[in-house]
């Protein structure tokens, strides 16, 4: 009776566990959902109960050799699959899914540790974590340089043909200064990607970087507000 008593509650705090990583992904949005992260917490946990259980109760002389965590072990790889397929890669080339990728892996580990019997060690773990994702970033911006405090904007322009490329990308970093009262904003162009239309016009790709206070319709405007701009698509990163 003892024994079901501790699988059931080991099985219920790997659910809770899961569980507040799955929100913390749900409030932001991110692909890694409620339900996923539980899932994968609570399977972890059942199978890393699973091997141990094996391991004391067919263990003999003849298979002595046998690792009682090793089937726990192959949680850690087949988890990696489901990662990737949260890794999402845009047309821009940029990669996003990155931290819900580790917060899987985070999740089937936290499964794994309380599978085995280390509750305290799971709890610290989720603490941690908790403090990682939410609190650390937005102290470390605080404090540090201002580039942290930047978030990436992918601009696609389509403009009139002529030879004033160089204006138009001077133009968009002179202007994007001081749009943000009583603080310096400074719009810098990381990327550029240059492509002729059928139609005879011009469409320049660009990765600028821009303050996390800048509206994106702002930088919208200002490049829209700019001579020979046909057309303007901004997407926030």
């Amino acid at each position: 009776m003892l024994f079901e008593v501790e699988i059931i509650l080991k099985l219920s705090i790997a659910l809770v566990f899961g569980m507040f990583i799955g929100i913390d992904r749900q409030l932001k949005h991110k692909p890694l959902g409620l339900k996923t992260s539980m899932v994968i917490s609570v399977a972890s946990c059942l199978v890393t109960i699973v091997s141990i259980q094996s391991f004391q109760q067919f263990a003999s002389p003849i298979y002595n050799a046998m690792d009682p965590m090793r089937l726990a072990a192959q949680i850690v790889s087949g988890v990696g699959f489901l990662g990737a397929g949260v890794i999402l890669r845009r047309n821009n080339d940029v990669i996003s899914g990155l931290t819900s990728a580790a917060m899987i892996w985070a999740a089937s580990g936290l499964g794994i540790a309380v599978g085995a019997g280390f509750y305290f060690e799971a709890l610290i773990a989720v603490i941690l974590l908790m403090i990682a994702v939410n609190l650390l970033p937005a102290f470390i911006k605080a404090i540090g340089p201002a580039t942290l405090r930047e978030r990436d904007v992918s601009v696609k322009i389509v403009m009139e043909p002529n030879y004033k490329m160089t204006e138009l990308l001077k133009a968009i970093e002179r202007k994007g200064q001081g749009l943000i009262e009583h603080e310096k904003s400074d719009i810098k162009i990381r990327n550029i990607k240059l492509k002729d239309l059928e139609n005879g016009n011009q469409q320049i790709d660009l990765m600028i970087s821009a303050p996390e206070k800048q509206y994106t319709t702002e930088i919208y405007y200002l490049i829209k507000k700019i001579d020979y701009v046909l057309t303007v698509d901004v997407e926030h990163l």
